[in-house]
């Protein structure tokens, strides 16, 4: 079975629901004042049989009495079921609705037409098949068992959209328990691509990693990933700004998420307020929200790099941050530099499938970023430091780097 991207009302020639007019006639539909509406209508997904299904003959190999010997074999041989059936080739988008975009505690049911842009994103972008699953709990010793029963049925699990800190400790108890590649894309997925826009960024400004100071506005999931990540490639130094100001070791207010973070970040010892931070830094990073007044801008260093990550509204608008940085990049498609998740996600998933990697390692997240920003090549630019989703080569550069990571580290199974 595969996921088709299709509306399924495209595919069956109907309408599926009544949007909010009634029989009698009452009120509009809602498709009639937005084309979002229109497009979701029946959802933007469904289901596809890759095999025909035409006569008996064909009935009796799909269903009984053939897939009783496929059936009999894996329970023989339990690795064959990677080769006869979906398992090797799917992922589970797994949320509790509690952290969904920009709109925050929305529940499970609302956050799936999130979870179906994702599954399509998995699809266009890595021909890798994926299927929405939206809980309906959100203590996390709950979610990990409903994710280690639903497991058996897929190649791993992509968590989406689940609020920190639980997020941290869902990943963490699933990557223990489970021997599929587990990702928190809001994490991790976030942190390789800033770090391929920020190798590329440097590039062009002749300096490495290592002479650079970051300050990064937001410590919640992607935050924290930002700065793991970064100072696994070699940042010279990156501070962390939570809402009561930089996380330093002498804060008695800390969770043990922050704790940690304090431990391997911030090694010139600041403390106080993100604009003080940013006074002489060459990088800010904002997954946060919010504004950074202009003067705190201006007070970073000459050629420095902004970040602005922020949906719908950046941190720095990008009019603001030219004024003062070499290289500005956004979450919007709207500007250039768009640090976009769909860079990463897909060819991750697709190079760990591709060898069975029993995990997502570190090594593999490095290799991706190096990929992703190596796409840009010889076009390295101020505008252009990180390529569009649409660039066709970049699942690919991203897939291969991943897979060979993979047997590099030792995690890959074929």
């Amino acid at each position: 079975m595969a996921a088709e991207i299709v509306n399924p009302r495209t595919a069956s020639g109907q309408e599926n629901g009544k949007g909010n007019q009634d029989q009698e006639g009452g009120a509009e539909p809602l498709d009639s004042f937005d084309p979002a509406f229109a497009l979701h209508r029946g959802g933007k997904m469904a289901v596809q049989a890759t095999v025909p299904v035409r006569d008996k003959d064909d009935l009796s190999l799909a269903y009984t009495p053939g897939v009783a010997k496929v059936c009999s074999a894996i329970a023989e041989q339990p690795d064959l079921v990677h080769d006869y059936t979906w398992k090797s080739s799917v992922v589970a988008v797994v949320t509790d609705g509690t952290a969904v975009l920009g709109l925050g505690d929305i529940g499970p049911q609302a956050s799936l037409p999130v979870m179906e842009g994702k599954a399509i994103l998995f699809k266009q972008f890595g021909g890798v098949d994926a299927v929405p699953i939206a809980l309906g709990c959100t203590d996390a010793d709950e979610i990990v068992e409903t994710v280690v029963r639903l497991a058996p049925s897929f190649g791993g699990v992509n968590l989406e959209d689940i609020s920190a800190p639980r997020c941290f400790e869902i990943e963490r108890k699933l990557q223990e328990r489970l021997d599929i590649p587990v990702f928190h894309d809001d994490q991790h997925g976030t942190a390789v691509v800033t770090l391929a826009a920020l190798r590329n960024a440097a590039r062009l400004s002749g300096r490495a990693l290592g002479e650079l100071r970051a300050v990064i506005s937001g410590a919640g999931a992607a935050g924290v990933a930002i700065a793991k990540m970064l100072v696994e490639a070699g940042i010279g130094d990156v501070a962390v700004a939570d809402r009561k100001g930089i996380v330093s070791r002498d804060r008695d207010d800390l969770t043990p998420v922050k704790r940690e973070l304090a431990e391997f970040t911030n090694k010139a010892g600041l403390s106080g307020s993100l604009e003080s931070a940013l006074r002489g830094a060459d990088v800010f990073i904002g997954v946060s929200g919010g504004t950074v007044p202009e003067p705190a801008v201006a007070s970073m260093a000459e050629g420095a790099f902004v970040f602005a990550m922020a949906n719908p509204n950046p941190e720095v608008h990008p009019e603001v941050a030219h004024k003062y940085a070499a290289v500005v990049a956004t979450g919007r498609s709207d500007f250039p530099n768009q640090i976009n998740n769909v860079l990463a996600f897909p060819g991750i998933f697709a190079g760990a499938l591709q060898v069975r990697a029993s995990r997502i390692t570190e090594g593999m997240k490095l290799a991706a970023a190096e990929a992703l920003a190596a796409v840009v090549g010889d076009d390295l630019a101020a505008d252009y430091v990180i390529p569009s989703p649409f660039d066709e080569r970049v699942a690919p550069a991203v897939t291969a780097a991943v897979a060979a990571a993979a047997r590099a580290e030792g995690v890959a199974r074929r």
